[in-house]
Order: structure tokens, then sequence, then C-alpha cells
């Protein structure tokens, strides 16, 4: 498997698709709710899953693939299997906030090895191959440097769509009395890709969504950032498992310590 290549092909998908939502959002996004958890769903989101879809299917006919609004196509336990989130951050788009991104990810045999994130307002495009670094727009390496904290951490925060608001209120509330700022941008990947640029100090995520979690795990930890359980152990990789094993810390080796101590006290 040419991984270089299916990175490639991963984000002209994403990009393609971008401009589309792009294009999109200045109309109606025609929302209507989804589940009963308060989640909608777009014309945009099926738009741009049916694009990447196309796109991905053409170029790897063998491969299956997991997307956010048609679940799975071809043989479940496949090789190679691809994840796809078609728009991240929906209820965004659905009340105008310009926050959102795309996000695949390529999983062998489970595990994650190729990850791209797209910002459509911006333009900006990052992905990360196992074992080979990650980087940004214009191919320029994602690296950041350890910033000690001054004044607390900024920190973001998610959970998933399947948690009732009861049940992770206490965890969130008493983390966000010992932070700088809490960051709860409804749009996961983009925080990954935030801690994996360092324009954040840390990511929290309680029992997050299976679909998105991979390419913005694989992203951060290619940029150098370590992902923990919440109990310090080590962090499952994958999409397969409970939504409990999708609960993270994550951030620099070095600020690790102290964020596992701040959940640990909330």
């Amino acid at each position: 498997m040419d991984l270089e290549h299916a990175r490639q092909v991963a984000a002209q998908a994403a990009q393609a698709a971008g401009l589309l939502l792009r294009d999109g959002v200045k109309g109606s996004p025609g929302a209507r709710p989804k589940g009963e958890k308060g989640d909608v769903v777009t014309d945009l989101d099926l738009a741009s899953e049916k694009l990447i879809l196309e796109r991905l299917l053409t170029a790897f006919p063998t491969h299956s693939v997991i997307a956010e609004e048609s679940g799975l196509l071809g043989s479940a336990g496949a090789e190679w299997t691809w994840l796809v989130d078609p728009l991240d951050g929906t209820n965004n788009v659905a009340i105008g906030l310009p926050a959102y991104v795309i996000g695949l990810a390529l999983c062998h045999e489970g595990r994650p090895v190729l990850g791209v994130v797209h910002e459509p307002v911006p333009g900006h495009t990052w992905s990360a191959v196992r074992g080979r670094g990650a980087c940004g727009p214009s191919g320029v390496r994602l690296a950041p440097p350890y910033r000690p904290w001054r004044h607390g951490p900024v920190v973001a925060w998610t959970q998933g769509h399947g948690v009732s608001r009861a049940e992770a209120h206490p965890l969130k509330m008493r983390l966000d009395l010992g932070v700088r700022r809490m960051l709860q941008l409804w749009a996961p990947l983009l925080s990954w890709a935030m801690l994996a640029r360092g324009d954040i100090d840390g990511f929290v995520g309680y029992c997050a969504e299976a679909v998105d979690l991979p390419a913005g795990a694989l992203l951060a930890q290619e940029a150098g950032m370590e992902i923990r359980a919440l109990d310090g152990g080590p962090f499952p990789e994958g999409f397969e498992g409970p939504p409990q094993d999708r609960s993270f810390v994550a951030g620099p080796p070095e600020a690790i310590p102290s964020l596992l101590a701040l959940v640990g006290s909330a």
C-alpha cells in the first residue's frame, strides 16, 4: 500500500469537499434533527460525503469505508478501512459559525496509519502518516516547541454525542476551574489540529466519537503529542471498542503529568 499516494488522494478529496462546503455555507445549509441527542445533519454533510466516497472508492475499490452519514460500505473487518467525517462541526454551520473541518483516516487492520484534516475557511490541510511525521500547508513539518504554562493551560474539550449533559457536566465543570481557558468547539478535529500546531496546551475527551478520533489523534501524535487514558494508562489506538476507551488526555509529553493531575483532581 502506497501511503503517500493515499495521502494525496485523501487530501485532494477533502479539499474538493471543502470548496463545496465553503460555497454551500453562504446559503441555507438545510439543517434537520439527527437522533435524539440534539445533533443535526445538513444537506452539506450529505453532499460532502458523497463527493469523498466517490473519490475514495474509485481510487481504492477493495477498501471498506465507514462514513459519518452512510455507515459501513464494504466488508466489516476489511484489511484497509477509511473513516470519513465529511463535516465535523455541523452544529456550528447550522448557526452560522465558521468553525468546521473535514476528516479522513485510513486504518490498517483497525490501526490508524494515515490522517487528513482540512479546514475549508482558510483552505488549510494537515496530514500525517504513521512514523513519517505530520505536515501542514505547503508541506511544513508540524513539530511545535513545548511552551510551559504561565497562568494555566488552554485546554479543548470534547464529548461523544451519546453522552448526556448530566454525565459529563461534573468532570467538565471541575476541570474548567483548573485551566486558564476551556474551548468547546463542537468540532474535535479542529481541536486536534490546533493541538498539533501548538495553538493550545491540551485536549481532553470523554467518550469521543469513533469516526473522527483516529485522524486527529494520529495527526497530534505525529506532531509529537502524547495521548493517555484518563487514568494515565495507555490510550488504545483505533476506532473499535466501547466509548469509554475513547476518553483521553492529550498534550505535549512534558505537560502530560500536569494535565493528568488536573483531570484527576476534577
